[in-house]
């Protein structure tokens, strides 16, 4: 038994989030019907990190186990053959050693960091070209004042206050290891990295930031959220229509084929 790791790109417009579900309109869904087609045998998936409905992977990492003997080119390559276009494997990588033995590679547990960009179209009209690949916002945003306000945020906080309500993870402490907000013309591009994000930890954090920009807030206004642990003093869950799955960090010794750096949006 070999343990197969991949590369994933989506665009998450046309499907139903990551994650498997009766109705077959997500990402995992085609993924493991285009195994199925390719392998002729069903191969089950897991995902580094599920991502909602109309959120993109520039890098989505998935490893499945399998006694099948195909070379790496061969499982892109036909894999995408099954595969819609808003859905394609950039690199497979077949690992050495048993998945059974304790520490193996798993595309979830030994993600060491996560990087989410989030682009912002910032203009008093929105583009039909970005529909789905960009969030909006008409009022104009002051990124030097959100700049300064996520200061509060780096390093190892409880993020209760940018948590979703039904969000599963065990714990609210996360490490954020760096926030990059730079602007673009009319983009904002918030860059994110952490060893692990809650649910819908990286829009809950944009939408406050949007209010500090606009300066509806203050920029201290983030460091009191953070301290208040409390999801009903935050600003709205923010669109996901901008928010894309970067690059997922692990250990040099898998030596998976990945991008040097993060990938940014196609603009």
């Amino acid at each position: 038994m070999k343990r197969i790791a991949i590369g994933l790109q989506y665009d998450g417009q046309a499907w139903h989030g990551y994650q498997k579900q009766e109705h077959g309109l997500t990402v995992q869904d085609k993924l493991e019907q285009a195994l199925l087609e390719f392998a002729t045998v069903p191969l089950a998936t897991t995902c580094a990190g599920r991502t909602d409905a109309g959120v993109h992977a520039a890098e989505q990492v998935v490893h499945f186990d399998t006694d099948l003997n195909r070379m790496p080119h061969a499982w892109v390559r036909g894999v995408n053959a099954f595969l819609p276009p808003s859905i394609g494997v950039r690199w497979a990588k077949v690992l050495d050693g048993d998945p059974a033995v304790e520490n193996f590679f798993h595309a979830r547990f030994s993600a060491q960091a996560r990087t989410y960009h989030y682009v912002l179209h910032n203009h008093q009209v929105r583009s039909a070209l970005l529909n789905g690949r960009a969030g909006f916002y008409h009022h104009p945003l002051d990124v030097e004042r959100m700049q300064e306000a996520v200061k509060p945020l780096i390093g190892t906080h409880d993020f209760t206050s940018f948590r979703a309500a039904y969000c599963q993870a065990k714990s609210p402490v996360k490490l954020m290891h760096d926030i990059q907000i730079r602007r673009q013309g009319d983009l904002i591009i918030f860059t994110l990295k952490a060893n692990a994000f809650l649910h819908h930890m990286v829009r809950n954090l944009v939408g406050s930031l949007v209010y500090i920009g606009q300066g509806r807030e203050d920029v201290h206004w983030m460091g009191e959220l953070l301290a208040a642990k409390n999801r009903q003093v935050a600003a709205p869950t923010f669109m996901p229509d901008g928010l894309y799955l970067a690059k997922i960090d692990y250990d040099e010794k898998w030596g998976l084929p990945q991008e040097a750096v993060s990938q940014m949006p196609w603009f």
